[in-house]
């Protein structure tokens, strides 16, 4: 069984791609078979992985606009059992070129049909936008998170984001679930973080995660080392949380397995 998971919110800052990263990681590290999907112009999870988005040659635009076959385009980064299917900047314009086409909204899900047996788990970074990329993605995908950061205005603009999730489920995609809301960026020692755990956890009560991803300086700069965290510091707060949060998706997913100690799967 394969399961597709969007990790979306318009909202820039939020911890998106840090979140599609390091639990795509993650997923890799407890030895499920997976795939990170940059559905962004930005390319932030491609160099995130360590893959300069200038040199590569075909990303899921060619996917989806020109029909190139996934396998093309799909990279292996150094992290066993994960591979990358990388986006570049001309994805930007990938949402003008498929206003006229036949079946608009399928057109990533057909991509990601042809390959999904492969793996156990594909992650897809959205874009910080409610385009048509985005409604792709959602359209492919058996469930969304939707990452919320503990500051000021952390439910700024989630009403449109749910109201776009509800348009899918209805027109679309009628399978697609909240996978759950995931708080990042908590500092402990805020009052502000706690407040808005507190609210969140109010508003959504058990579409919460259990897991809390906190600021952690390791977290941050792994990015600049074209890695995550886990390979960055296994040891880490980041890679911790990561790990507990990959632990409660399988979890709830019902796909738990036996696995290596995780220091050693890294090795």
């Amino acid at each position: 069984m394969s399961k597709i998971i969007a990790l979306a919110n318009q909202k820039g800052g939020v911890g998106k791609t840090t979140s599609s990263i390091n639990l795509a990681a993650s997923l890799a590290v407890l030895e499920y078979r997976t795939l990170l999907v940059d559905a962004d112009p930005q390319a932030n999870s491609t160099s995130g992985i360590g893959f300069d988005p200038r040199n590569i040659k075909n990303s899921i635009y060619e996917c989806i606009i020109n029909d190139i076959e996934p396998t093309e385009a799909i990279q292996k980064t150094e992290t066993p059992n994960l591979d990358l299917l990388p986006a570049h900047i001309d994805l930007v314009g990938a949402e003008i070129e498929m206003i006229n086409l036949n079946n608009r909204e399928y057109k990533m899900k057909a991509v990601l049909e042809k390959i999904k047996d492969q793996y156990d788990f594909i992650i897809i970074d959205c874009s910080p936008s409610l385009g048509l990329i985005t409604i792709n993605a959602l359209t492919a995908a058996d469930s969304v998170i939707i990452p919320v950061q503990c500051e000021y205005f952390a439910l700024e603009g989630l009403g449109k984001l749910l109201n776009t999730i509800k348009i899918v489920q209805n027109r679309l995609n009628p399978e697609l679930e909240i996978e759950g809301i995931l708080l990042t960026m908590y500092d402990v020692r805020l009052r502000l973080s706690n407040q808005v755990v507190e609210e969140v956890k109010t508003h959504f009560q058990e579409l919460v995660f259990e897991t809390i991803i906190q600021r952690n300086t390791r977290l941050s700069e792994a990015p600049s080392y074209g890695v995550s965290v886990i390979m960055h510091d296994a040891n880490c707060k980041g890679a911790i949380n990561y790990l507990n949060l990959a632990r409660e998706i399988v979890r709830k997913n019902g796909m738990v397995k036996e696995v290596q100690d995780v220091t050693t799967a890294i090795i």
